[in-house]
């Protein structure tokens, strides 16, 4: 594992960001660890990346700690970043790889439409920042391989957005503001 000083925190500020329901600091944490994984070509660094951007998608849902398994799936998030935690600064990269993968082994004890969801949002996940290691430079290919996903899925990604494109991270507006907007739309 390369940058085992970025990886920790990244992993300590995201224990704090899952347990705060803050998908906004999770994205972010995400996008900090693909460009160490876009300049080392780190598998770890890039299964962080992923990880931590899936569990955003998953914290901003808000639904889906309606459903029957969450609790247990929920848990099991939190103790694999503490057990990844205390396995780099143990410098057991083996056991933090396993800590790592059992965030997404977690979603084959689910059941039912939850486990369809996250399994589509780990995916989703994995071509996300496919697209994001593709923007810095690296090749297509290199970039499908070292995420597991197809040239094709990676193509059609990336090529949905303009070159250059960066969507902001949204902000939701408190009611006085949307009022406000709204007003001036009908001046």
């Amino acid at each position: 594992m390369q940058e085992k000083e970025n990886v920790l925190r990244i992993l300590q500020e995201t224990k704090d960001a899952i347990k705060n329901n803050d998908s906004v600091k999770l994205k972010i944490l995400s996008d900090q660890t693909v460009h160490t994984a876009s300049t080392v070509q780190d598998p770890d660094n890039i299964a962080v990346a992923v990880a931590v951007y899936s569990i955003s998608k998953i914290v901003e849902r808000e639904k889906y700690r309606e459903y029957t398994g969450w609790k247990n799936f929920y848990n099991t998030i939190i103790s694999s970043v503490d057990n990844s935690i205390t396995a780099i600064k143990k410098n057991d990269d083996k056991k933090a790889r396993e800590n790592l993968a059992a965030i997404s082994n977690a979603i084959s004890k689910l059941s039912g439409e939850l486990k369809i969801y996250i399994q589509d949002v780990f995916r989703k996940a994995q071509i996300n920042k496919a697209s994001k290691i593709y923007e810095h430079g690296i090749s297509m290919e290199q970039t499908a391989n070292l995420l597991g996903i197809t040239l094709f899925e990676l193509a059609s990604y990336a090529g949905q957005k303009p070159e250059g494109f960066e969507a902001p991270l949204t902000h939701t507006l408190d009611v006085k503001s949307r009022i406000k907007t709204a007003m001036e739309l009908f001046k």
